[in-house]
């Protein structure tokens, strides 16, 4: 079977989609609920409409890497869930790095052309 081939540009929007999704829920459950709970629910509401929006995009991104590392169900299902539970997008965009990504990049031929000396 032929080793995944995975571009740095997936990678980066990944990794970009995985943090700001995370900051955004972080900010969502940790100051926008409360606010709401204290009679200020426009916050909540707004951010709320921005992680729907960002989540979505963190999906297609999070779906469109995984397909290409070629993942098994259950890491694809944790990868995309991810965006659900507060501070889970930073542990597993590591773990997804260090089991699926890195190996994936180190296997690769190298894209850079190789000067020969004479």
């Amino acid at each position: 079977m032929a080793r995944p081939q995975i571009a740095s540009a997936d990678v980066t929007r990944y990794r970009v989609m995985a943090y700001v999704t995370g900051v955004v829920l972080m900010v969502l459950v940790f100051v926008g609920i409360p606010l709401q709970a204290a009679g200020h629910p426009a916050v909540a509401n707004d951010v709320g409409v921005v992680h729907g929006i960002l989540y979505i995009i963190y999906l297609i991104t999070a779906y469109v890497l995984a397909r290409k590392l070629r993942l098994a169900v259950r890491p694809m299902v944790i990868l995309l869930l991810a965006g659900t539970i507060p501070v889970m997008t930073f542990i597993v965009e590591r773990w997804a790095t260090r089991n699926f990504i890195n190996p994936a990049l180190r296997d690769q031929p190298s894209t850079t052309p190789h000067t020969v000396r004479q």
